[in-house]
């Protein structure tokens, strides 16, 4: 899935009369010398595991911190009593976030997409879309490898690692990645794809990793419900017709960019950002004693 941009996919694309999630699985497949049967076989099964580690989640327990664990069932608990701002679909896409950021807390398995830190996002718009509306399975397997093509061609031009360029790195790339990918789900051509990540990425540049206590725990998991948030709506103004004026890989690099001049405490050391809060010693305190 080595594609080094967007526009050398889409090219492809045009050329071989593919769709893009099509471009990504035949490169895949290649790249590994593995038959495109073998390729979507992972790529399934990579989808139930997801799918499971949701179904996985329990309401009662918490991190080793202590930081978080219940907000999942909490968010479920206000749904259910049918007063929510958004509507039930997004405080489904919510609560998914947070059951998905919860489990990583607490040791459960994953789908790291692209990260650990950032799971919540991917599965908080797929799997909620593919429940809500009873969407065939298919569709999201190929809205994976949509994700996917995005997200290897956002680590050859930029990065994935809070470590590397902050959050926008992790809750940003994996936020762009939904986009494009619940934007193939609802038809979205290649062009539209391209449009939905810049913008879900544009959304989101600048956008610090400060974990308290160094776990991908506070301010990550609620993070993650804004990086589902923001891909649901960069895909709706994309399949409106609304086109990022930068095109996506120039915005990959502008990503680069600003993670690149991002002071060291404000990548994933857990100095900067709230993670330097007196809050924030205070339950670094506590976790050592």
């Amino acid at each position: 899935m080595s594609y080094q941009s967007m526009e050398e996919a889409r090219i492809r694309c045009e050329k071989e009369g593919i769709p893009f999630w099509k471009a990504v699985q035949s490169e895949d497949a290649n790249e590994r010398q593995i038959t495109e049967e073998d390729s979507w076989n992972v790529m399934k099964q990579m989808w139930r595991t997801m799918l499971d580690s949701l179904d996985a989640y329990d309401p009662e327990l918490m991190s080793r911190s202590r930081m978080v664990g219940r907000e999942g069932g909490m968010m479920d608990a206000y749904r259910e009593a049918g007063d929510t701002l958004c509507g039930d679909f997004m405080a489904k896409v919510m609560s998914n976030a947070l059951k998905m950021g919860c489990n990583n807390a607490c040791m459960k398995r994953i789908v790291a997409a692209p990260t650990a830190g950032a799971c919540g996002v991917m599965p908080a718009v797929l799997v909620t879309y593919y429940r809500e509306y009873d969407v065939a399975e298919e569709k999201m397997i190929e809205a994976l490898y949509v994700a996917a093509g995005i997200g290897q061609i956002i680590a050859n031009r930029a990065y994935l690692a809070g470590a590397s360029g902050g959050c926008q790195a992790e809750v940003g790339s994996g936020s762009g990645m939904a986009a494009s990918a619940i934007c193939h789900v609802k038809g979205g051509s290649t062009d539209q794809i391209g449009h939905a990540c810049a913008m879900a990425l544009k959304n989101l540049m600048g956008l610090v990793c400060d974990p308290v206590g160094g776990l991908v725990e506070v301010p990550c998991v609620k993070r993650n419900v804004g990086g589902a948030f923001n891909a649901i709506a960069a895909a709706d103004m994309a399949l409106a017709g609304i086109e990022s004026q930068i095109p996506v890989d120039q915005v990959i690099d502008a990503m680069k960019e600003v993670g690149d001049k991002m002071d060291v405490s404000l990548r994933e050391t857990g100095f900067g950002g709230v993670a330097g809060s007196m809050k924030a010693a205070e339950i670094v305190e506590r976790m050592n004693m």
